[in-house]
């Protein structure tokens, strides 16, 4: 059987990282083999890989930025390649420069089977990476349904904040993803609760980035209203979720929210009404419209 196109670039890399290792080995010391397998953990390089451990090369060895052979790996997604370094010694929840663990990079680059390998050897679904952020909030954000669902029946904490507040819940729904909102509320998160600046979850779908599909916008903020989320409630501006859609010119979501019952007339500690935040003339116009009737 002929080798796919990514089995045969994955060969060509081990052929050519193995011939230059047969062309120094013998000139070169442990920390120079030791970098070679990262290099070997990286392409998936097995056979390569046992060979420079059998010459010294140690799986406690770090790179620049304070990764492991295990963590280029799990970077990769290479799961036999996770089990051989993991065999072989490899401390399981280390964690490089930025503060991230082989779990939480793997989660952070949607490698879900380098996810289940990790987990099921018995890493730490808990430990957060870069900015306190944990691997569940890393999942969420990529909106991976599969991982979150894993995470979560491992023992993830959905109320983990990281430096800056945010717990996976906010990550997801500023993002548009109803169905991991929707796991994350079944894990437990509340529909109601406050986060950093006073901020909900429903203001976080009203308010989502601007690259989300408006039908996912409109089902999130949806599903958040038949749960029970409160339409008038207010940050520390005193804003509602209705201005932060305004603002941000979220035309279908402030229709939704008006229809729903949203205030139009309310206004923020600044004195601005949604009318006032709104930058889009015709959004703008529905809102003045709603707040004369």
């Amino acid at each position: 059987m002929a080798l796919t196109t990514a089995a045969a670039a994955d060969a060509s890399s081990c052929d050519k990282l193995s011939g230059q290792y047969d062309a120094k080995h013998a000139s070169l010391e442990a920390p120079q083999i030791s970098a070679a397998l990262f290099a070997a953990a990286e392409s998936n390089c097995s056979a390569l890989a046992k060979r420079l451990l059998d010459d010294g090369a140690s799986v406690a060895a770090r790179d620049r930025l304070g990764g492991t052979a295990l963590t280029h790996a799990a970077r990769a997604g290479h799961v036999a390649m996770i089990d051989l370094l993991l065999a072989r010694g490899a401390e399981l929840d280390i964690r490089t420069v930025e503060g991230t663990s082989p779990l939480f990079v793997a989660v952070e680059q949607d490698r879900t089977a380098a996810v289940q390998a990790l987990v099921k050897a018995g890493a730490d679904v808990n430990r957060p990476g870069k900015g306190g952020v944990s691997p569940l909030a890393a999942a969420a954000f990529n909106g991976n349904l599969a991982l979150v669902d894993l995470l979560l029946s491992h023992g993830a904490d959905p109320a983990a904040a990281d430096i800056g507040g945010k717990v996976a819940i906010v990550y997801a729904a500023g993002r548009g993803f109803t169905p991991v909102v929707s796991r994350l509320l079944a894990a437990g998160a509340d529909v109601s609760a406050r986060y950093r600046n006073k901020l909900t979850v429903l203001m976080w779908a009203a308010g989502h980035a601007n690259d989300v599909p408006v039908d996912d916008g409109v089902q999130l903020v949806t599903m958040l209203l038949d749960k029970g989320a409160a339409l008038e409630a207010r940050d520390d501006r005193g804003r509602t979720a209705l201005m932060a859609a305004a603002e941000l010119g979220h035309a279908e979501i402030v229709d939704l929210l008006l229809k729903r019952g949203a205030d139009p007339r309310a206004r923020d500690t600044g004195g601005k009404s949604a009318a006032d935040l709104a930058t889009a003339a015709p959004v703008k116009a529905t809102l003045a419209a709603a707040a004369a009737r």
